[in-house]
């Protein structure tokens, strides 16, 4: 396995844009079933579904963590106006949505959906584990959900065969867990998160080559590699259709520490040193047909990443013009 090197940077100058289930019964899940016809309905299909010759556009998909812990029916309507058709719903510490979502009812949330033309397009859950999403998948499922994100669990800090054999072990015990996203018809994608077995771009193509079934896909985080546009770009053509999540998503200043709100959003597509252009370049050459995240932490967790929701999704919108133009999309 090659990696390639390069220093190809992007000088931007910053700018700032103005512009849960509390039922089981037979009865609540009848309602829910009514509720998430239309959901279900619509939901786009994942990449192991989606025709090949399809020409390249994004599916957006849009993290509700971006919002912080702000509410569910003030973020659905966030999503259209973004340019993104679909929600990721995260749980806490990042945001509380999940729990929102638990809280509401399912049919509640379906209904929300509904009523604003969005699809629930992904959970994500890193505190579940990969071993823990069962029930996730089962409610994804019911709410005509395809795709749940979270992180490999083994080993860190290993390398050549030993990177390849952890790589292989965490596949096999992720086995039943892939039979019952087979029978839900739902994706689990593995984020390259920081400090993890699956965190170097040999663990994220073993990943890609031994998986053992087409419902475990990669939802692939720029913001954790080396910030290397022709590395990450051939990166993508390696994995290819294992691709299910793309993050525009740059480490700029990083997340970990407090910081001026323009640092901060260098993590940004389009603000920070990072070029995506070959990065686009190679989602057009593998055709990629999964979800792209306009994408960043806020610190601390849990807040938003501006001051007002207005904010927000005008700050992803700018996110989006810059993915849009840069795969002449604009």
């Amino acid at each position: 396995m090659r990696i390639m090197t390069a220093l190809n940077r992007n000088n931007i100058l910053i700018s700032r844009d103005q512009n849960l289930i509390s039922r089981r019964d037979w009865m609540a899940v009848n309602a829910v079933g009514m509720a998430t016809t239309a959901v279900a309905s619509t939901a786009s299909a994942t990449w192991a579904t989606e025709p090949t010759d399809k020409p390249f556009e994004y599916r957006y998909l849009l993290a509700s963590s971006l919002y912080g812990y702000g509410k569910l029916e003030e973020i659905v309507p966030q999503v259209r106006p973004t340019g993104a058709t679909a929600i990721d719903i995260w749980p806490k510490v990042h945001g509380d949505q999940r729990e929102q979502l638990d809280a509401m009812g399912e049919a509640a949330f379906a209904d929300l959906l509904a009523k604003h033309n969005v699809t629930l397009g992904c959970i994500t859950q890193y505190k579940l584990g990969p071993f823990g999403l069962a029930g996730e998948m089962r409610l994804a499922q019911r709410l005509g959900c395809k795709t749940l994100v979270t992180g490999a669990v083994g080993p860190r800090g290993l390398s050549g065969a030993e990177l390849k054999s952890g790589v292989n072990d965490f596949l096999d015990k992720m086995k039943p867990h892939l039979k019952i996203a087979e029978q839900t018809d739902v994706t689990i994608a593995i984020e390259n998160h920081a400090n993890n077995l699956v965190d170097s771009p040999d663990a994220i193509r073993w990943l890609a080559e031994l998986c053992p079934s087409k419902n475990l896909g990669i939802a692939l985080a720029p913001y954790h590699l080396q910030q290397d546009p022709d590395m990450i770009a051939k990166l993508i053509d390696d994995i290819g259709d294992r691709l299910t999540v793309f993050y525009a998503w740059q480490h700029g200043n990083g997340s970990m520490t407090a910081q001026p709100k323009e640092t901060e959003l260098l993590q940004m597509p389009g603000r920070g040193e990072l070029d995506f252009a070959p990065i686009v370049a190679a989602l057009r050459r593998i055709n990629f047909q999964g979800w792209t995240e306009i994408f960043m932490h806020s610190f601390p967790r849990g807040t938003a990443i501006l001051d007002t929701n207005a904010e927000v999704t005008a700050e992803v919108k700018r996110g989006v013009s810059y993915m849009n133009r840069l795969a002449g999309l604009a």
